[in-house]
């Protein structure tokens, strides 16, 4: 088959009719996956809010076995890839769990993360968010970017395909997305190909989420200066909210969609704290701690609880998880703990497990456990007679850890509200974004850029909370 013949069986496979910018990178696509493409061939889709690069995605998923090619599909988070295997109708991973083999560590929270050999050929494997993927953070063994293309590229005839999104916030830390820039690429020893899509055709011409996404990108474009003016009036999708009237909001949103289709984004660990702290007391009335049917994340990779699940050898940081039932709760160790049995959306649809669970972090305003918390926790469990032989040495004690329940326990956080950062990668049908208190001189390319990546978490509804007058023009 010519590339030309696949370009045409990638445009069968979507669902609309491509416009220009569609088909010239279907074209590219397709030589892209030609056999004659070299080895070290690297494609960068950069596609921004409502261009439909999902949908394209999924065409050229559909179209990749005409060709004799298999495909990966990864994302950088839990909810990213459930987002993305729907829209492309097939399993995707996290790139964690694709990559990495993980192995207990003596006296710690997890051990040191293998890269997996990659057994595949004449595969391609494709990144959604990519936006998202750290390069190099300055630590040992903590470059995300340089081992995912070091795990592709070392298995025969394989080649990646990168999708993101650059008006979207970056990796915690940097300034800008290294797996979407070309020089990154070609200091790992790739050869880049770039498009970018900015033709809008998601949501169709009615949507507000989709106008005011592509308001703030055109700010953003434009060195910020101008203000970009955000629009409701007109739009079924678009909502401004007072502080007032967000109980009522929120309490009708969860009443129409569930709890899991509803998030409200702050700016800080701080207000999601807060926050979480007032969903459940004035809108859910709950007064225990945990409750059957509570929405949580992850805040720590757990390598211990998840391994009897079927494809899912580990609980990712980020993760969103419910909680079907509670067994029990404790005090030990100074520390707060549950027992319950949690489910969360894997490569196979909901899968459920049982954990115990560190309380300690649900309402705190830091992202995890601290060091010295968690050295706390350890130095009791190795005190601890009941578990240990007085006689057992030292060492023997802290390998003894690895299987602790104690030591295990998954952290997690209140999931009703988060920082854009946890909610990047993922959309729900409501989407509430907390704009209140932000002062004129803050208004600028890091508001617009944080805004942006919250609005386009939205798929049908955005909740605008008492955004300041400078932004409704």
């Amino acid at each position: 088959m010519t590339s030309e013949e696949f370009a045409s069986e990638i445009i069968l496979n979507l669902p609309y009719e491509p416009n220009a910018q569609q088909r010239a990178v279907i074209g590219a696509l397709s030589r892209f996956c030609a056999p004659t493409a070299p080895e070290t061939s690297v494609f960068v889709l950069n596609g921004y809010a409502g261009t439909g690069k999902t949908s394209l995605t999924g065409a050229l998923v559909r179209s990749l076995p005409t060709v004799g090619l298999g495909c990966v599909l990864m994302a950088p988070t839990g909810r990213a890839a459930k987002v993305f295997g729907a829209f492309a109708g097939r399993p995707a991973y996290t790139i964690h769990r694709k990559i990495y083999r993980h192995t207990p560590a003596s006296g710690g929270y997890s051990g040191p993360s293998m890269l997996q050999d990659n057994r595949l050929r004449n595969t391609i494997f494709i990144v959604d968010e990519a936006s998202m993927i750290a390069g190099d953070t300055g630590r040992e063994r903590d470059n995300l970017l340089e081992d995912l293309v070091q795990y592709v590229y070392s298995g025969d005839n394989c080649r990646l395909i990168l999708i993101g999104d650059t008006a979207q916030l970056p990796p915690v830390g940097a300034a800008e997305s290294p797996a979407m820039e070309p020089d990154c690429l070609r200091a790992l020893g790739l050869r880049p190909s770039r498009a970018t899509i900015t033709a809008t055709v998601r949501q169709g011409a009615r949507s507000g989420i989709l106008f005011n996404a592509t308001a703030l990108r055109r700010a953003m474009a434009a060195g910020a200066a101008e203000i970009p003016q955000l629009r409701a009036e007109g739009f079924p999708d678009v909502h401004i909210v007072s502080g007032e009237d967000l109980p009522e909001m929120l309490d009708s949103a969860y009443s129409r969609d569930g709890l899991e289709e509803c998030l409200l984004i702050s700016r800080s660990n701080r207000r999601a704290t807060d926050y979480n702290r007032a969903i459940r007391s004035e809108v859910l009335y709950r007064e225990e701690m945990l409750t059957r049917g509570e929405m949580l994340i992850v805040a720590k990779n757990n390598y211990h609880w998840a391994r009897a699940v079927k494809g899912l050898d580990f609980v990712a940081n980020g993760d969103i998880v419910r909680v079907v039932r509670v067994f029990g709760t404790e005090a030990r160790y100074g520390f707060r703990f549950a027992d319950v049995r949690l489910a969360i959306a894997g490569s196979g649809g909901e899968a459920e497990f049982d954990a115990k669970l560190m309380l300690e972090t649900l309402d705190s305003e830091m992202a995890a456990l601290s060091y010295e918390r968690m050295q706390q926790l350890y130095e009791a469990l190795m005190r601890d007679d009941t578990l240990f032989e007085p006689s057992m040495p030292f060492d023997l004690r802290a390998q003894a850890l690895r299987t602790n329940p104690y030591w295990n326990a998954l952290q997690v956080k209140y999931a009703y509200a988060m920082t854009c950062h946890k909610a990047q990668g993922g959309q729900w049908k409501n989407v509430f974004v907390d704009l209140s208190y932000i002062p004129d001189e803050a208004l600028g390319m890091e508001l617009y850029r944080w805004l942006y990546t919250a609005v386009s978490r939205a798929r049908a509804h955005l909740y605008l909370i008492a955004p300041p007058a400078a932004l409704l023009g």
